[in-house]
């Protein structure tokens, strides 16, 4: 899914996986190389939740956008390692990471936090060293830039719908089957239109930080 400059989102299209390579940057090259074939010129920035082999994917495909890791997935992966009763303390400690007001100021609040949980979840630690080249983009931005970019939240609802028209389903008997499925589902999304226009209304406050930040690329037109 795509957030134009005029803040409308956009389905870019769907693409079944590849048995064995579905997330791999040889599909995700595929896919993307594709979508800049068909006009997408510009992207200013990427949004996913991990995606292995993504990122290198958009780098080669375009150059100057910027990967950012959803933080949202962040926190529920690292719940994922943690016993239940830690989720709360774990959470209010991680808080202070993902809402520094710089990346030095976060590797201070990770250091922080490091001290406190890695006896207990090592795994945790790991996690966000991995992920810190794709989580830290954002924190150089303003907040209603960080309000828009921190998560994949836009597009878990439409996930969710599809998840549904997939489980009513059951069984498809090909592949073409279940895409038209999809294609169907998303169709009857939003049919109003109020949903589309209270995101446009959001996008609002960010559109004159986001133009700044990337140097008046999203004023020229581009996505």
């Amino acid at each position: 899914m795509q957030m134009a400059s005029d803040g409308e989102r956009d389905i870019l299209g769907l693409w079944a996986g590849e048995h064995g390579d579905g997330e791999g940057a040889k599909y995700w090259l595929r896919i993307l190389t594709e979508i800049k074939n068909r006009g997408v010129q510009d992207v200013l920035m990427v949004v996913c939740d991990g995606l292995k082999g993504l990122p290198d994917a958009v780098n080669t495909v375009w150059e100057k956008t910027i990967v950012q890791t959803c933080i949202v997935h962040l926190l529920r992966n690292s719940f994922r390692y943690a016993s239940k009763r830690d989720w709360s303390q774990l959470a209010k400690d991680l808080k202070p990471v993902y809402t520094a007001p710089s990346e030095s100021a976060a590797l201070d609040r990770f250091a922080e936090f490091s001290d406190t949980w890695e006896r207990c979840y090592p795994a945790i630690i790991r996690l966000w060293t991995d992920a810190w080249a794709e989580f830290v983009p954002f924190l150089a931005f303003d907040v209603e830039i960080r309000k828009i970019v921190c998560t994949t939240n836009a597009i878990e609802s439409i996930n969710a719908r599809l998840r549904r028209a997939v489980n009513a389903r059951g069984h498809f008997p090909t592949e073409q089957a279940a895409l038209k499925c999809l294609y169907l589902a998303l169709m009857g999304l939003d049919p109003t239109g109020k949903g589309r226009g209270r995101w446009t209304m959001r996008w609002k406050a960010a559109l004159n930080a986001f133009d700044i930040a990337f140097d008046g690329r999203l004023s020229a037109g581009r996505i």
